[in-house]
């Protein structure tokens, strides 16, 4: 993620004014300067799509014909008075009716406008106006060869990295790098079906729209530039990206994040996904997920298609995609450690299902720091893949990600993730070697460990051997010390 010092400044000052201003919730500062982010990238669009018309002569209906009012260009002219009713009753109106019968259009249907303090809105719009400058200068550099939507999707990045910074309402992300090291492992393709059943911010889609782009584009070139096929981007936009989540300020969040990144139709509902509303199967081909921990369901609400007795979340999740993923399909998820050797019967059915069902590629066991200051649980990656059965399972001690295990989180020069995917992709060849940091264990031998999968329980415990002295060699050691002692003594009881 590229975003200069200058925009982060700016986004920073955002955050200080929306607090001062009594908006002290991130969620809740994040859905308004979301929406106005909104109406500003809708305005630029349709200036583009303006000029543009009178190059080719073709006729273009402003999308702000019927409502002039709603067009940032023109409120932000207005007075700090003006423009808070103007935004308040004519903007926020305009983008909740903007694409109707959209999945984005629903979501925001209970949007509310809740600035109240005309000062902290045309501050806050200024800014705004001062990012986009900045964004557009940025695009311009010799040295910065990205689009517009890339650094615009950058920037919103960082401003959801906000909402894990104040650490309220229990919200935090999953660290960026994580999620790329997880996505290049489940290695989405286009024509694939991506899905996360608790997308959150739409992290992991968003990386998988990277990585799935990453072969179309040129070295320090705009994402995607050499994919020229139409069809390619159609189903890219329309039927490549779909996510759940159960809370509607995420699903607005995740629907910007995704919006901003130049994804023009993502699928993302404000849906329970272990419910028993939600009985999709077979449907995707690829799940990335980091579903929510020590979390319970109620039973009367519980979905009758799980496999297993529980009301675990971090159990029913596992269980859902193994449900939800097409066969074939493939899975990175992160899981708390104790899924891996919990005793309870519904912890073993699950791990028996993940090796007799599915092809359990790796374990990836990561340091308990990775989610610090938010959470210090230890926690582990699943890769699997639906159907087969598994013959052996190879494990990652990941002792360093990057960046200090403690609450600062500082970075640091060492770091695993090179080496993970480095080895991951070579641990097929016949000439893999297993070495104390990743080794493969057979499906039958963990099978003897009654279905436990913790890597501690099958790492090698080097033991360094220690060569004592002979014994009569300690023992005149012995002796001389003694002797040493009782002159000692006497010395002291004639000084005494």
């Amino acid at each position: 993620m590229f975003v200069r010092e200058e925009v982060k400044s700016k986004i920073d000052n955002i955050w200080d004014k929306f607090w001062s201003g009594g908006i002290a919730n991130p969620l809740n500062a994040i859905e308004q300067i979301t929406a106005l982010i909104f109406l500003k990238m809708l305005s630029n669009k349709d200036n583009q799509k303006k000029l543009q018309s009178t190059f080719t002569g073709e006729k273009y209906i402003s999308i702000f014909e019927n409502d002039k009012n709603a067009n940032w260009d023109e409120f932000k002219e207005l007075d700090s008075v003006s423009m808070l009713e103007t935004v308040r009753d004519i903007a926020f109106p305009f983008i909740k009716k903007y694409n109707e019968g959209s999945e984005f259009n629903r979501s925001l249907k209970d949007l509310a406008f809740i600035i109240t303090k005309p000062s902290l809105l045309s501050e806050t719009i200024e800014s705004i106006e001062e990012i986009f400058k900045l964004l557009e200068e940025q695009i311009s550099d010799t040295d910065c060869k990205d689009g517009f939507m890339d650094s615009l999707g950058d920037m919103y990045e960082y401003l959801l990295s906000e909402i894990s910074s104040s650490g309220k309402n229990g919200q935090f992300r999953t660290p960026r790098h994580i999620i790329q090291m997880i996505t290049k492992l489940t290695n989405p393709q286009i024509g694939e079906k991506v899905f996360d059943p608790s997308c959150g911010t739409a992290g992991f889609l968003v990386s998988a729209y990277t990585h799935i782009l990453e072969p179309y584009t040129p070295s320090g070139g705009k994402l995607g530039a050499n994919l020229t096929d139409s069809n390619l981007w159609d189903k890219l936009s329309n039927d490549t990206f779909f996510g759940n989540d159960s809370d509607i300020s995420m699903i607005r969040i995740s629907m910007m994040n995704m919006m901003l990144h130049d994804i023009e139709n993502p699928h993302i509902k404000q849906t329970d996904t272990l419910s028993k509303g939600y009985n999709v199967k077979e449907e995707y081909q690829v799940v990335l997920a980091n579903p929510p921990f020590k979390g319970s369901i109620d039973k009367e609400d519980k979905n009758e298609n799980f496999s297993i007795e529980s009301t675990k979340t971090e159990l029913l999740f596992i269980d859902l995609i193994s449900r939800v993923l097409d066969i074939g399909g493939r899975c990175g998820v992160i899981i708390p450690d104790g899924v891996l050797f919990g005793s309870s019967k519904a912890h073993k059915t699950l791990r028996k299902s993940l090796l007799e069902n599915n092809e359990l590629k790796a374990v990836i066991s990561m340091p308990s720091g990775v989610f610090k200051p938010y959470a210090g649980v230890s926690t582990a990656v699943l890769v699997f893949v639906k159907g087969g059965s598994t013959s052996k399972v190879w494990f990652y001690d990941m002792e360093a990600d990057g960046f200090s295990l403690d609450d600062k989180r500082n970075k640091i020069d060492t770091n695993d993730i090179p080496n993970i995917l480095e080895q991951y992709n070579l641990k097929d060849k016949e000439d893999y070697q297993n070495t104390k940091k990743h080794f493969f264990i057979t499906a039958d031998k963990i099978v003897e460990n009654d279905y436990d999968l913790s890597i501690n329980r099958y790492k090698e415990i080097e033991y360094e051997e220690i060569e004592y002295p002979d014994t009569n060699i300690i023992l005149a050691d012995i002796e001389k010390l003694s002797t040493d002692i009782s002159s000692d003594l006497v010395e002291l009881k004639k000084l005494i």
